[in-house]
């Protein structure tokens, strides 16, 4: 789970792309921290690069397949 401490930082869009949910080692879609929907692990990436793959850690049955969603998108000039 992404954690924060000055939300004045942050701002909150309704952008399809929070929405996206990616798989292991497939393209970044945009340069922020991605949260893994079965166990809430983050991770960091960039955008061009690959997400982390599917060996980055393990999951039970129970949760599932590996998949990232975007949950803090990174801006830049």
């Amino acid at each position: 789970m992404a954690i924060y401490k000055y939300g004045n930082y942050l701002i909150q869009r309704q952008d399809a792309i929070f929405d996206q949910v990616s798989h292991p080692a497939t393209t970044t879609p945009a340069s922020g921290v991605y949260r893994c929907e079965g166990c809430g692990i983050s991770a960091v990436s960039t955008k061009g690069h690959p997400l982390p793959p599917q060996n980055h850690h393990q999951h039970t049955s129970q949760q599932g397949a590996i998949r990232w969603r975007l949950v803090v998108m990174s801006t830049h000039a």
